[in-house]
């Protein structure tokens, strides 16, 4: 039986520096509820000049509080260090949910339970509490200008570059499913303020979902520890770094996480001209190496009949076509002994140790008249010669560098290929660098400008500026007559 929402165990992470006017007021306001019903609440005073661990030690005696834990740091780890601190300890002592508080006060500790909810309720990895939901609001609660002017200027600088629709990146009040701080590399991160920055960069690569909820707006009498400039600069530089790394023109171990793979839907993208070359007419389609059943979605939703194999079933499972599940570096599985009208190994090739004996498999599975259709990272693209010549080759999460791939093509290369499989190239098509990854966003202006102009040069150096190659295969007459010799079964 599930586990009820009722069974989660939860701490409560309170980060401390220099709080002793302000810690046990923090304390206080935290709901009776959410101390009846959280596992532990700790304190990591961050090696503070005055006596913050002290007045956390009096609280708990004072108040008995045996769920209150107080550690004090033995030199200071930074904002981002203390934070990996209380995450660990979360992951070590069993947790499932934990909630980051500033002991400083300028968070509501009365917002705790709404906060937890979602993530107690498994609708989001994470929840952050954000001032910028409200109109006007965090003005009104005393922020100051300019540095409300800033957080929109580089909240709107990362969710552009990122992908993302966040109303705020730069609110400290946090709840993170402990399950997704394990699939995330964080304590690779800054021990500075943009730790904050770099732990949402790897929760939207992994997939994670996050939810905001407002949260009011207060500034006292606290002093700020943050340099304005330099934490913008840390900010922005985190995310070209990002951005860098997911493109694969850098590797950053900090961003290593098992990636999501979406859609590309620009309009000279791999997964965009594939739906073209399976047309609107219904055809029975194999997708070898279905992945999350996104392109297989697209393809029935074209009225397509598509059968998906993968090693997993795609997460949720699959509803629309039909899934079967089987290691394809080992070849298409056995019992699927039906013919169909269209193959498709879309980014799959490059991923096995024996690619000639997929295609011959995956050529076996057509019908008389059918078509394998087959995508191929560039390996000679200018990107990686960029790298060559600065004397860098990194491998990386995804792009043609993914550090999941046993082989390296050119269009050469892969024609030479497809020949010794006993395939015949029908049609070749190139694509451009996926720049809606680049800019955040396939359709806007810039995206549809770079990536025309893209497409003009791979025209014109298809080796130096095609990201991907795409194929229209058939099988050569020798192969035909092998096929048509063998035994086969129909539905």
């Amino acid at each position: 039986m599930a586990a009820s929402v009722t069974e989660k165990k939860i701490a409560i992470h309170i980060v401390a520096y220099n709080a002793v006017r302000s810690l046990r007021r923090v304390l206080d306001r935290i709901p009776p509820t959410t101390w009846a019903r959280v596992s532990e609440v700790f304190v990591f005073d961050d090696s503070s000049d005055d006596d913050t661990f002290l007045v956390g030690l009096g609280y708990k005696n004072h108040h008995d509080r045996p769920k209150l834990s107080v550690f004090r740091n033995a030199s200071n780890r930074g904002y981002g260090g203390n934070q990996k601190l209380g995450y660990q300890l979360a992951i070590e002592r069993g947790y499932d949910i934990v909630a980051l508080l500033h002991g400083d006060g300028q968070y509501a500790p009365e917002l705790l339970p709404e906060l937890i909810a979602p993530v107690e309720q498994g609708s989001a990895d994470a929840v952050f509490g954000s001032r910028m939901l409200a109109t006007g609001a965090a003005l009104r609660g005393g922020m100051p200008l300019y540095k409300f002017v800033g957080n929109k200027i580089l909240t709107g600088f990362e969710n552009m570059m990122l992908g993302a629709n966040l109303s705020e990146f730069h609110s400290g009040y946090r709840v993170y499913s402990v399950d997704a701080l394990k699939r995330i590399p964080f304590h690779k991160n800054t021990d500075q303020f943009h730790f904050d920055t770099q732990i949402i960069i790897q929760l939207l690569a992994a997939g994670m979902k996050i939810k905001e909820l407002p949260i009011p707006t207060y500034y006292g009498d606290e002093i700020s520890h943050v340099n304005g400039m330099r934490y913008a600069r840390d900010v922005v530089d985190s995310v070209v770094d990002y951005k860098l790394h997911s493109l694969g023109a850098r590797s950053s171990a900090r961003y290593q996480v098992q990636p999501r793979y979406t859609m590309k839907l620009g309009d000279r993208s791999s997964h965009r001209q594939l739906l073209d070359l399976c047309g609107h007419e219904a055809k029975r389609i194999l997708d070898v190496g279905c992945g999350d059943g996104g392109l297989a979605n697209a393809l029935v939703a074209r009225r397509h009949e598509v059968t998906g194999v993968d090693l997993e079933a795609p997460r949720p499972s699959p509803s629309s076509f039909e899934f079967i599940a089987g290691d394809v570096s080992a070849g298409i599985p056995v019992d699927l002994a039906r013919r169909f009208d269209i193959v498709l190994l879309a980014d799959v090739l490059e991923h096995v140790a024996d690619p000639q004996a997929l295609l011959r498999d995956a050529a076996s599975r057509l019908d008389d008249d059918g078509v394998l259709l087959v995508s191929l990272p560039n390996t000679v693209h200018w990107s990686v010669r960029a790298q060559v010549l600065a004397g860098s080759f990194d491998y990386t999460d995804r792009g043609i560098l993914d550090r999941g791939h046993l082989r390296l093509f050119t269009h050469k290369s892969a024609l030479q290929l497809f020949d010794d499989a006993g395939l015949t190239c029908i049609e070749h098509h190139t694509t451009t660098t996926p720049w809606e990854r680049v800019l955040g966003g396939a359709g806007n202006l810039a995206t549809r400008a770079l990536e025309h102009t893209d497409g003009v040069l791979g025209g014109w150096a298809p080796n130096l500026f095609a990201y991907q190659n795409l194929y229209r295969l058939q099988r050569n007459e020798r192969a035909a007559e092998e096929s048509r010799g063998a035994p086969r079964s129909r539905r």
